[in-house]
């Protein structure tokens, strides 16, 4: 995670000298009132907007991420929304922030997820995690349904029943940005945000309730004991 030191803070120190020099100043509309660069508020309409900025696919908004963090942060403050920026995987997003002794709205919306859903992000995430922070990895549609048949069979679905709701988990992870076409049909991208997104104590109530629901048919894992996972913070689709 970036500090704010070194090598980062000097590329933020020098991509932000625009917005000193009166740059983020000069209205853009006749009644504009804002003090953000152009390229900084299409950054922060990003994030907002999410799922997340990634530097290999929005090389121009994450160079404005890392150029403008500071005021993008304080922008984000504002809507009781936090920052979160990953300098090893170039990727940044914005998740509702805990703000301890008060309630505050909830700007980023979470998502329930089916028991079909977490295994899916589960078999995923072991998937990522087993390979370097540096390699892209690419799972198949087929290997992927292949893995989760057991727990279809535990809950007694049948082949058209598993594979519908399969599908549905799986498209639904492709709404949410965790999952990337690539040019082979059927093969797709693990989004690296996953190794991010989720805090401890949301892998522990996910575990928990995973583990319960697992009891219940008597089936163990696919892979073991592995943290499980829920998609919350910046995981909404543009609409």
């Amino acid at each position: 995670m970036n500090d704010g030191t070194g090598a980062h803070a000097k590329e933020s120190t020098t991509a932000g000298l625009g917005a000193e020099k009166g740059e983020s100043r000069r209205p853009l509309w006749a009644t504009d009132t804002g003090v953000l660069a152009l390229d900084t508020r299409r950054a922060l309409v990003a994030l907002i907007k999410g799922p997340y900025v990634s530097g290999r696919s929005h090389p121009q908004l994450w160079r404005s991420v890392l150029g403008d963090e500071a005021a993008l942060r304080a922008r984000l403050s504002d809507m009781f929304l936090e920052l979160v920026v990953d300098t090893d995987s170039r990727l940044a997003f914005v998740r509702n922030a805990e703000v301890p002794d008060e309630q505050v709205p909830a700007v980023v919306r979470t998502h329930s997820l089916t028991f079909l859903d977490t295994a899916l992000l589960l078999h995923l995430r072991h998937e990522l995690l087993r390979a370097d922070r540096s390699e892209r990895v690419i799972v198949g549609v087929d290997e992927s349904r292949d893995a989760l048949r057991v727990y279809g069979s535990a809950y007694g679905l049948d082949e058209v029943g598993f594979a519908k709701r399969f599908n549905a988990s799986w498209t639904k992870m492709h709404k949410y940005g965790l999952l990337a076409d690539t040019a082979t049909e059927d093969r797709f991208e693990i989004s690296p945000v996953l190794r991010l997104i989720f805090g401890p104590d949301e892998i522990r109530a996910v575990r928990e309730e995973y583990e319960r629901r697992l009891a219940e048919v008597g089936t163990e894992p696919a892979h073991g004991r592995e943290d499980p996972t829920e998609v919350t913070d910046a995981m909404e689709d543009d609409e």
